[in-house]
């Protein structure tokens, strides 16, 4: 009979080893987790993390999500041939500095890693790197209400560690069964750590994020789809099912945009209904006006005016000129494409004339060549016929 024993090492760290943890990596993880808590996806959530090894400091710089595969016992593994393929480009994409895999994270409760991880774990040592680190994310600390300025995540480095078993329990010991070193994980110390680039890009999402979550479905849509709550449900998931990586991204990007756009609605509609309330309880009386109506600003008055006249860049007052304006800029444009077009053109041109002036030499010396030759046998010929005849007649009157 054995027991399910914790892998929590009861002993603490002595590698000496410090993790600096980048927001991206962050920023990453939480959108994976959100994704498939909005999806309502079953399975583990994994990922791989790349980055640099530098003597006791390891750097998390990027991460990448990683499907999983049920293997011949039916354990949870990755795939060999993908993950070593996206491993490759992503190594080809960071090369300076050049980034490497450095560990793995996955989802798990605030007491830390199960036994059902291990297969991948031990994948990951054996065949890609034997002293990787696990990144555990708790969900659950996010869930409860107790607010805590910790980040809700916890990083291990594995051990191997003997167990020490008594001999009177080993007579107990199952066939198969090893008693040898085990994976073994102890919790390392880590920090936050952002470049100036990564901050400013980590400030403008947030700011982003902030604002497009102040948006509110309206009350019929919520009520409509809570009808029809099954049926929704199951067409969403197999929907969702299908998108791939590039849809999902532009999934997400149109959200974004639709959100900031009933944002801005929502300021436009409430500066609207202030202007008109303000408008009617000035036209109609002043000294017996309600105290619960709004009353008249004028630093409000002023900052709207200020953002009106702020849309004359936007829409031009005089629309005639301003497309005239335009209408000249484009056949400038236009003009100089046709120009760059032409001086093209002139340079093919030169460039056959100077090739057919090439070709031109080369027959003419060709000809030059054959000429001398033409010449003397011509000559020769010549030479020879008008030397016969004269020879013949000196031998006739010699031997005559």
């Amino acid at each position: 009979m054995s027991l399910t024993r914790s892998l929590i090492s009861s002993r603490p760290s002595d590698s000496g080893l410090h993790i600096q943890l980048h927001p991206l990596v962050l920023l990453t993880i939480s959108d994976q987790i959100t994704r498939h808590a909005a999806r309502q996806q079953q399975g583990l959530l994994i990922g791989a993390l790349l980055g640099q090894h530098n003597g006791q400091e390891i750097s998390i710089e990027h991460v990448f999500e990683c499907p999983v595969t049920m293997g011949e016992n039916g354990a949870a593994i990755l795939p060999s041939s993908w993950f070593e393929e996206r491993l490759k480009q992503f190594k080809d994409v960071h090369k300076d500095p050049a980034l490497e895999l450095v560990g793995w994270w996955s989802t798990t409760s605030s007491s830390g890693p199960d036994h059902s991880l291990l297969p991948i774990h031990r994948q990951i040592l054996q065949n890609y790197n034997d002293s990787a680190i696990f990144l555990a994310f708790h969900p659950s600390e996010i869930q409860s209400n107790t607010h805590s300025t910790k980040l809700p995540l916890t990083v291990y480095e594995t051990v191997l560690e003997g167990d020490n078993v008594p001999d009177a329990a080993k007579d107990m010991q199952v066939d198969g069964e090893e008693f040898g070193p085990n994976i073994r994980f102890r919790e390392l110390p880590y920090s936050v750590e952002t470049e100036e680039a990564e901050m400013i890009g980590v400030d403008t999402i947030a700011q982003t994020a902030g604002t497009a979550s102040r948006s509110e479905m309206p009350s019929d849509v919520g009520n409509s789809s809570a009808s029809n709550n099954a049926p929704t449900d199951e067409t969403k998931k197999s929907s969702q099912a299908e998108l791939t990586q590039e849809e999902e991204e532009l999934v997400a990007s149109l959200q974004t945009r639709l959100n900031a756009v009933r944002t801005l609605e929502s300021r436009i509609s409430l500066i609207k209904s202030y202007i008109s309330s303000v408008s009617v309880v000035d036209s109609t009386t002043i000294a017996g006006t309600d105290s619960n109506s709004p009353k008249l600003s004028h630093p409000l008055l002023r900052n709207i005016n200020s953002l009106i006249s702020h849309l004359s860049i936007l829409s031009p007052s005089d629309q005639s000129n301003f497309s005239t304006e335009i209408l000249s800029q484009n056949n400038d444009v236009k003009l100089v494409s046709l120009l760059g077009e032409l001086g093209e053109s002139v340079r093919a041109m030169r460039e056959l004339g100077r090739k057919s002036a090439t070709v031109q030499t080369g027959r003419q010396l060709g000809n030059s060549r054959k000429q001398p030759n033409d010449a003397a046998s011509r000559s020769f010929e010549d030479e020879f016929l008008a030397r016969g005849p004269r020879q013949g007649g000196e031998r006739g009157t010699m031997y005559s």
